[in-house]
């Protein structure tokens, strides 16, 4: 079962944060045909949106990473309930392995951003970005939130895809300091992270998020386990609200085509139809004054 914990190590001053999500990087594999690479880069931002949505009491937080590599714009978006959902704009990239590994890096690329927006249920969402320092999603995350929310942390994100392209293990961590932190258990921290093994290692070794945060921090308290899951929210009234966002003329030319209207959530790859007759009805009930 994929889940997310939340912990307090007991004698140090920070809080931390761990995840396994192979399930929900799975059904998106499946769902968007992903390729091996594409798999290990949306599995990373879904990984890091589910840590960046562990703390939301409502809402939901988007994060975008847009590099100049051949994968484009990938979206995921995490909610206070734990639901995932995701997508990537290109997603049947191939690229050979280096070294053994995945090069999400280059998938991804440089020169581009990395931005979070924040849905609290406000006025206006938090909107918060950084450029991209590598690509590899965890390092360039963890640069977001040390400099663009100004919380000194430490990520780790990791996806092992197996040779016919299932996902074998998902999962990371977040470390993040709490003011009262010393110097000196900032430097014992980076040390033992230094040679920590990769995440992807201990998570296909069936280490759980609770047994990857002790080998870190042995006295740690539990605080909370929040199941996640794959969820989209798409639906046929969001199909219908943006059809109204598209404005009188457009529903025009649809009419005038005489055609019904077909569109594929890029998420689930779920496709809605909406007949004439139904944007005859919107035309009615929306833009009979204008």
């Amino acid at each position: 079962m994929d889940y997310l914990v939340k912990g307090l190590p007991l004698d140090k001053n920070f809080r931390a944060y761990a995840v396994c999500c192979k399930e929900v990087v799975e059904e998106a594999r499946k769902l968007q045909k992903l390729s091996p690479v594409a798999s290990a880069a949306l599995g990373r931002a879904l990984a890091g949106v589910a840590l960046l949505s562990a703390d939301l009491k409502i809402g939901r937080i988007l994060l975008q990473i847009k590099g100049d590599g051949p994968l484009g714009e990938i979206l995921a978006e995490g909610d206070y309930q734990g639901f995932l959902r995701g997508t990537v704009q290109n997603p049947q990239v191939y690229l050979d392995p280096v070294n053994n590994k995945l090069p999400v890096g280059l998938a991804v690329g440089k020169n581009g951003f990395l931005a979070v927006v924040k849905d609290l249920g406000l006025k206006e969402p938090y909107h918060g970005s950084v450029e991209l320092i590598s690509g590899e999603i965890a390092e360039d995350l963890a640069y977001y939130l040390t400099f663009s929310e100004q919380i000194p942390s430490a990520v780790s994100l990791g996806v092992l895809v197996d040779r016919d392209g299932s996902i074998l293990a998902a999962g990371g961590f977040l470390i993040q300091k709490l003011p009262e932190a010393t110097e000196a258990e900032i430097e014992e921290l980076e040390n033992r992270l230094r040679n920590f093994p990769p995440v992807t290692s201990l998570l296909s070794s069936e280490k759980t998020p609770e047994e990857i945060l002790q080998m870190i921090f042995p006295k740690i308290d539990f605080l909370e386990r929040k199941p996640l899951a794959w969820r989209c929210t798409c639906s046929e009234k969001r199909v219908e609200e943006t059809l109204v966002a598209l404005g009188k003329a457009e529903l025009k030319a649809f009419l005038k085509e005489g055609k019904p209207v077909s569109v594929t959530c890029e998420f689930c790859k779920k496709t809605y139809t909406i007949s004439l007759e139904k944007i005859e009805q919107i035309m009615e009930e929306v833009f009979s004054d204008v």
